[in-house]
């Protein structure tokens, strides 16, 4: 897909009637009991106001389970948040969504009782081969079109499922909320740059051994690697915008492409850009609509 550099990751609200397991229901009102059948609770809202961190798709009949023992990906990032809130036109994804380890990606979301339409489905589009990349394919074919909700309660956690007609589904389970990192002292790795601005946006990950971050401090100060070289500078984060002062940088000669995303990294990291952090990512914009996304490690 092609990327917005907005960084808008999913749909509206991926919230149906949902069933909570020995806890009691209202069928067919788009609302749950919860506790002792006294209060009653919208299933939006429960969606809405959890973490879900996804377990496994079935597809066919198979199961494909997060593999969360592939170390060199964001698998341990993986999470899905939904919410709600009417889908915007012309703009690809939506407010809700995340990552089930490699790509961003979200879509626009209809509820209507215990039906959950997804539409405009829309990610980045960086490569992550092996188990992976088969999951979150398996995992995009399922999350798009109509499927039907319901939770339950397993293990003192609630388990949400997305079923379609066809029988495939999403099986998430709730997490425990992320702190979100701070903006400085944290080191970010960055690990996509963007190009282009609205929907002639794309995004690439950064070519093979090229490993960059970038770590802004107190001081106003930002310092890292730009995939070859080490970089130090002025920064100063002001209004949702850091203005970089100009960058000193290692002389070093790396392989070609390496050197060419390094010259990006410098361009954009030239003068005013906006920033946007969202739970464990950053994303900084030139006004050229060319940036950069990062990542808290």
């Amino acid at each position: 897909m092609k990327r917005t550099t907005s960084v808008k990751y999913a749909a509206a609200a991926l919230a149906g009637t949902a069933v909570l397991a020995a806890c009691g229901s209202e069928s067919g009102s788009g609302s749950s009991t919860v506790g002792d059948g006294e209060k009653t609770t919208k299933a939006a809202d429960v969606i809405a106001d959890t973490r879900w961190v996804p377990q496994k798709v079935t597809v066919d009949g198979k199961e494909y389970e997060l593999p969360t023992g592939e170390k060199n990906f964001r698998v341990d990032e993986a999470h899905i948040t939904f919410k709600p809130g009417a889908a915007e036109p012309d703009v690809g994804g939506g407010e809700s969504g995340g990552t089930v380890g490699c790509n961003s990606f979200g879509a626009d979301v209809e509820i209507d009782g215990d039906t959950v339409k997804i539409t405009d489905l829309a990610q980045t589009e960086i490569g992550c081969p092996g188990p992976v990349q088969e999951f979150e394919e398996k995992f995009t074919s399922v999350f798009t079109g109509t499927l039907k909700a319901k939770i339950e309660e397993e293990g003192g956690a609630k388990v949400l499922t997305l079923t379609r007609a066809d029988g495939d589904s999403i099986t998430l389970r709730e997490g425990a909320e992320e702190p979100e990192p701070a903006l400085k002292g944290t080191k970010w790795t960055i690990d996509t740059l963007v190009s282009g601005k609205g929907d002639d946006a794309v995004a690439e990950s950064l070519p093979k051994g090229a490993k960059a971050h970038l770590t802004l401090a107190e001081d106003g100060t930002a310092s890292g690697n730009l995939g070859c070289n080490n970089f130090r500078g002025k920064a100063t984060v002001k209004d949702g915008t850091i203005e970089f002062g100009p960058l000193s940088t290692t002389r070093m000669l790396c392989e070609g492409p390496v050197m060419k995303a390094e010259q990006e990294m410098i361009d954009i990291l030239s003068g005013k850009v906006s920033y946007q952090q969202k739970d464990q990512e950053l994303t900084l914009t030139a006004a050229s609509g060319d940036g950069l996304v990062a990542h808290a490690k």
